[in-house]
């Protein structure tokens, strides 16, 4: 039976036989999105293929999410076996596709709101560790094995691999301070505005499959340090404030350093992230975010916290190679 197949009987068994599907949405993992229109109720269908992703997780941090108020797609029907789940759909308006001068600062303040929230309460039991150990694994995986042979031709030497480890653990060390419910990829694309709902509610919040135990400081980095997109000068400093006000208990510069640390991991990691899916995955669009993920590395080894990351960029790789294959100097 092919694919097709079990998503038609799947979606004959819930109402939805004669519906039609119109692909919504493909993001950087094996998932797709089908929107399903001329059925009992508006539907999204997530198609997570067994052997390459699980329903499972999606659907245990939905529950989590929803009980603590916030706006997440209702669950209309699931074959956790089959990879299918039916969900609400929460329409167009993606943060993307709204934004504009006028209301960028006051979507991005109810993201804040909402993903404070999230922090603030106590997450799942036996969630994944997103600890330093981790957060290394996932920047060898796409910096070394990746990035580096395409920028140098040839694998990443000993040395250099237990120079990057050892800027890592020292980078990343500081994280372990403060551990709670981390998003994973909180940014403009996976959160909806829905304005009609209550304050708390007005931010629709997807891709929540990979929440994990971290430091609360990395979903912050990836709302306001977009690698995907340009964003207004002050936005990120008023969300950090705005953060930090809404969880008072939180030692405000020892949060500022753990930002800086983490936007400064997840830009690298996503830096080498984007050839990986040009290469192994066949999506070379988004290789047109290097030069601003590049950018956006830079600005982060600036700062004092992310100096092991700094000196091994500096010993190691020339400042006019860092850069995406299509921008990088010859």
């Amino acid at each position: 039976m092919t694919r097709s197949d079990i998503i038609a009987r799947f979606l004959a068994k819930h109402g939805y036989g004669s519906a039609e599907r119109q692909t919504l949405a493909a993001d950087a993992s094996f998932r797709r999105y089908l929107r399903i229109t001329g059925g009992p109720l508006p539907a999204v269908l997530m198609d997570a293929p067994p052997g390459q992703e699980d329903a499972r997780p999606f659907l245990r941090i939905r529950a989590h999410l929803a009980g603590l108020g916030l706006s997440v797609p209702e669950v209309l029907a699931a074959d956790v076996e089959a990879g299918l789940v039916l969900l609400g759909d929460l329409g167009d308006a993606l943060f993307p596709a709204v934004l504009t001068e006028e209301n960028c600062f006051a979507l991005y303040d109810a993201a804040t709101d909402a993903l404070a929230a999230m922090h603030a309460a106590p997450p799942p039991a036996d969630l994944p560790p997103w600890d330093g150990s981790a957060m290394a694994r996932a920047a060898e995986a796409t910096f070394l094995d990746w990035w580096w042979p395409d920028c140098f031709g040839a694998p990443a030497s000993k040395p250099v691999r237990q120079a990057f480890g050892d800027a890592l653990a020292a980078l990343l060390a500081p994280l372990a301070a403060l551990r709670g419910f981390v998003h994973r990829d909180y940014f403009a694309d996976n959160l909806f505005w829905l304005p009609d709902r209550p304050r708390l509610t007005q931010v629709g919040i997807i891709d929540f499959q990979d929440a994990a135990i971290g430091h609360p400081a990395y979903d912050l980095a990836a709302l306001v340090q977009d690698a995907r997109r340009d964003l207004p000068d002050g936005l990120a400093e008023r969300q950090v404030g705005r953060y930090l006000t809404l969880r008072p208990e939180l030692d405000e510069a020892a949060f500022r350093s753990a930002f800086a640390v983490a936007a400064a991991h997840r830009h690298l990691r996503v830096a080498a992230l984007w050839l990986r899916l040009a290469r192994r995955d066949g999506k070379p669009g988004y290789l047109r975010h290097g030069p601003r993920t590049w950018r956006l590395l830079e600005r982060a080894v600036a700062h004092p916290a992310a100096a092991p990351l700094a000196a091994f960029l500096d010993r190691w790789v020339a400042p006019e190679r860092r850069a995406s294959p299509a921008t990088r100097a010859a």
